[in-house]
């Protein structure tokens, strides 16, 4: 009865062009995001506790300092221009 119940593995296809030379590079066909790479979280070994323990510790690193001050920065401006829009009254924040 084992052998009608376990489920197959899928068959890989390795498409290899024929005057293709990679350099190194692998396969130019294969969905790779670019930043990948540069993720420790991206093919982590183990299952998902690990990949969300990696994850955690990810979050827990502190950034560099000029791009958070950049993202106030843009957030702020952001706000005044929809308020602006919006035509928010401003003045009830400014005692007069």
């Amino acid at each position: 009865m084992g052998r009608f119940s376990k489920l197959r593995k899928n068959k890989k296809y390795e498409y290899k062009p024929r005057f293709f030379d990679d350099g190194g590079e692998g396969s130019p066909f294969k969905i790779e995001h670019k930043l990948d790479r540069y993720r420790s979280t991206a093919d982590a070994p183990g299952g998902l506790k690990n990949r969300f323990r990696n994850a955690v510790s990810d979050l827990k690193q502190e950034g560099d300092r000029h791009v958070t001050l950049r993202f106030w920065i843009i957030l702020v401006i952001l706000l005044l221009i929809v308020l602006y829009i919006l035509d928010f009254d401003l003045s009830i924040f400014f005692p007069g």
